[in-house]
């Protein structure tokens, strides 16, 4: 029999409570195979970062597989606090918060260009990430708002000009060390559809290193996740696996902070709205698994649990997420079509 396509890894960053060696022990014992750490799971907890060989060996204790290194948070930070925004704050240590926009946004370039040196050292080609809101908030929120110009003013064209200058640096240094930028297409950031992306991807040449992490579940504003992953299909070099529930009458953008009483609300992965097994299904359409094979030179590639859920416990809800992907979703890839044997 062929081997699985896929196996089944989970993201770290709401795990971030656990050390990285308490976040492996946990993935382990639910069954994974690999692990996606944060950013934050690597750090020395003097500014800096854990030793390669100290990451390589913490993983290799425990026979698990490195599938890439989450950095959201900072990345959305860099682009996104030139905009004044405080949201960013949680992420930010004290210090840094402290400063103005300008130097928060320079520390957070510097500290992704040293990240991104680790990845490299680690072997790391992908870095599922997304870029903030370098449009601004009124082109983020999707709505009209003056269509975006008039006298003087022309928030499109700016925002254009503005993520090329803020991630020309980022984007250089990943090129040049062959790793992949893999943003998380969502609402509030630099791309939340994939006519976004694919603009970003116009605006800055074609840049190679401007991937796309696959997650279903942000699709939930009328762009199905079918349609928008074949737009960038070909840029697909993570994908996180997760799924949500959109509840009939309730308002998505309502300013709601209590995730059980919102409309839009992420579940386990079996129960919610989307189904997995067709989301697994079109990744090897599109050629995600093929494409991260060959760049890491491996057999399988990751299907990174983020199960979540509003009324499950978060630990509970992951290890679930993991049981489901190794048992439906790590399958053996077809080599041709089911009709091949008939008549013989």
């Amino acid at each position: 029999m062929a081997k699985n396509a896929y196996h089944a890894s989970i993201e770290g960053a709401q795990h971030g409570a656990k050390s990285l060696a308490q976040f492996l022990d946990y993935a382990k014992a639910a069954g994974a195979a690999g692990a996606q750490p944060s950013n934050y799971m690597l750090g020395d907890g003097k500014g800096g970062f854990k030793k390669a060989k100290e990451i390589r060996t913490t993983f290799e204790d425990r026979g698990m597989r490195l599938d890439g290194i989450s950095a959201h948070c900072p990345f959305w930070v860099h682009t996104s606090i030139w905009t004044g925004t405080k949201s960013g704050h949680p992420f930010i240590a004290p210090e840094v918060a402290k400063l103005s926009p300008e130097k928060i946004e320079a520390w957070h370039e510097k500290y992704l260009l040293k990240l991104l040196d680790l990845a490299a050292e680690l072997g790391v080609k992908t870095v599922p990430m997304f870029w903030g809101v370098a449009f601004g908030w009124e082109l983020a929120t999707g709505y009209p708002w003056g269509f975006w110009a008039g006298p003087g003013y022309d928030l499109l064209a700016e925002g254009k000009e503005r993520f090329v200058k803020k991630t020309k640096k980022l984007r250089d240094h990943a090129r040049k060390l062959g790793i992949y930028l893999c943003h998380e297409i969502h609402p509030g950031t630099g791309a939340s559809t994939a006519d976004d992306f694919n603009m970003l991807v116009d605006i800055c040449d074609g840049d190679k290193c401007l991937g796309v992490n696959a997650d279903p579940s942000h699709c939930w504003e009328g762009e199905d996740w079918e349609t928008r992953f074949l737009k960038v299909g070909k840029r697909v070099y993570a994908a996180h696996v997760k799924n949500y529930v959109v509840r009939r009458g309730f308002p998505l953008r309502a300013m709601e902070p209590s995730w059980p009483k919102r409309a839009m609300q992420f579940t386990d992965l079996a129960s919610g709205d989307l189904n997995m097994h067709r989301y697994a299904e079109l990744l090897l359409a599109i050629g995600y698994q093929d494409r991260y094979t060959k760049l890491h030179k491996c057999a399988s590639a990751p299907l990174v649990v983020e199960a979540e859920s509003a009324h499950k416990e978060l630990d509970y809800c992951s290890a679930d997420g993991i049981a489901y992907v190794a048992k439906n979703l790590c399958f053996p890839q077809a080599g041709g079509s089911f009709e091949d044997g008939m008549g013989a």
